[in-house]
């Protein structure tokens, strides 16, 4: 048996960012992580030397205490990236941000008219009150872009990534993910290089061999300094007694140990997290996570013998007789990526469920799609161009926002918060499809409940600290309410030496 002042499950970004946190006032941890390494979906996978992201994961934010943490832990180590991305769709290439030019030549002038067209008409409808309620994805972008460019740019590809139909997306997940943008401010930005919304920067900061690199940092920060990060463990158990829980059962390396503490934050899914608790949840909260389903994700990363193939960062391909969602390629976020320049490493991502024909296929049926693929969209000419090749699974990569998700997550939400010790923060800690920046915030809140603040976690506007900057006495406002539970503080010690 163990006793440790904090213990934190799941080593991705937000599990770590807590425990760093909680270091830096002098409170020790135990970080948990079921894989074998650290960085969860911003994990950095190697194979044969070449270096590739689970996604690509842009280091930009708005709110400077994480942008602090990211400049404590890496330094010198981040380099500046131009962005660069483009939309394929039907044979043609579409700068993103869309610009006046790509989008005219591509659609050409009929086109482009009844695309403003179809604009105006949503602004109109805006305008006299007439657009009605907007409950989902659909509704959303509509009322914002118009029917026409709702069609071309958003239904298919939105509908490849998640596996249904527009219609039964929620809006939460549009304003979440693309609020601030607009057809005008994509005019603006064409003809006058405006950044107002962070999907139009233009520039962002990288790790030079990966986002991985920012958390292997991090856990050496961590090991070196009093916590310790404990890889290949994975919870069996959650014990808990009236509102607290009392200790955490673990597996690891073909034993069984437990570990008891004061306080607990949880990256694991939420779905998870209830099945283990032991006494079991009420039936009803139990249900009710049946209910939150997930979208899993696997990426083809393709070795090909040609120095050049796009200037792009990433390609968004929204033509549906394609199966690949978007194509990485990763020598162009940092030439560190791959070890011979004379190369390119690509990596096809593909969006499916866990058992469907997709997760299904074998590697090599995987590669050879994704070769086919890469043939099809006139990347290259000729399948021995591809030297080598490497299939990598995620699941549970995207919480899905359909139209009953929210009424389950508030039933577990309501049920988790019960427990006066035990936080739960990050992407699946939350069910909420946020993206690093926030969940490192969410955990930075949790890390100070610890120390003796009173955040409701579950309160911090999305939106808000998605899209605009601001500091931590006002993010502190915006999360600092008046909550039923209080979270025990820990005592702590003197402070370690800086970390840096």
């Amino acid at each position: 048996m163990k006793s440790s002042p904090v213990v934190i499950v799941g080593a991705g970004p937000a599990g770590l960012t807590a425990g760093y946190e909680l270091l830096k006032h002098g409170v020790p941890s135990i970080v948990l992580e079921q894989s074998h390494q650290v960085g969860g979906i911003s994990r950095t996978e190697t194979y044969k030397g070449y270096r590739f992201d689970i996604g690509g994961h842009r280091f930009f934010t708005k709110v400077s205490e994480v942008q602090q943490i990211w400049k404590e832990i890496l330094a010198d180590d981040f380099i500046q990236v131009p962005r660069l991305s483009r939309i394929y769709y039907k044979g043609s290439y579409f700068d993103y941000p869309l610009s006046a030019k790509s989008t005219i030549q591509n659609l050409g002038i009929g086109q482009s008219a009844m695309v403003i067209a179809s604009y105006l008409k949503a602004k109109l409808k805006a305008r006299l009150n007439l657009t009605g309620d907007i409950e989902s994805f659909e509704d959303w972008v509509i009322d914002r872009f118009g029917e026409r460019l709702y069609l071309i740019f958003f239904k298919t590809y939105t509908e490849k990534v998640w596996g249904i139909s527009c219609r039964q997306i929620q809006a939460d997940w549009a304003a979440q993910r693309i609020q601030g943008m607009s057809l005008k401010n994509a005019v603006i930005n064409a003809l006058f290089g405006s950044q107002n919304a962070k999907s139009l920067i233009k520039t962002f900061d990288y790790p030079r061999l990966g986002p991985g690199m920012m958390w292997e940092r991090c856990q050496e920060i961590l090991d070196s300094q009093g916590s310790t990060v404990e890889l290949q463990s994975t919870v069996t158990r959650v014990s808990h007694h009236g509102r607290r829980v009392t200790s955490i059962t673990v597996e690891q390396n073909g034993q069984t140990k437990e570990l008891f503490s004061d306080n607990f934050i949880s990256t694991m899914p939420i779905t998870a997290l209830v099945r283990r608790l032991d006494p079991p949840a009420p039936p009803e909260v139990i249900a009710a996570t049946q209910g939150l389903k997930y979208r899993d994700f696997l990426i083809v990363s393709l070795v090909i013998n040609v120095e050049h193939l796009f200037p792009d960062n990433w390609l968004y391909i929204h033509s549906p007789e394609f199966k690949v969602g978007r194509i990485q390629n990763f020598k162009n976020w940092s030439p560190a990526m791959v070890p011979d320049l004379s190369k390119t490493c690509l990596g096809m991502e593909y969006f499916c469920n866990e058992g469907d024909r997709l997760w299904a296929m074998d590697e090599a049926e995987l590669i050879q799609l994704a070769t086919a693929e890469v043939i099809g969209l006139g990347l290259i000419e000729d399948a021995s161009l591809v030297e080598d090749g490497v299939v990598i699974r995620q699941k549970k990569a995207y919480p899905v926002y359909d139209g009953t998700y929210r009424q389950h997550l508030q039933v577990v939400q309501d049920y988790l918060t019960t427990f006066t010790n035990l936080q739960t923060v990050g992407r699946n800690g939350m069910h909420r499809y946020n993206n690093q920046d926030h969940s490192m915030l969410t955990a930075l809140l949790a890390a100070r409940n610890i120390m003796g603040e009173n955040h409701d976690i579950w309160t911090v506007n999305v939106e808000r600290s998605y899209h605009e900057e601001f500091t931590k006495e006002e993010w502190s406002r915006v999360s600092q309410k008046t909550v039923q539970k209080t979270v025990p503080a820990v005592t702590t010690t003197q402070p370690l030496s800086p970390i840096a």
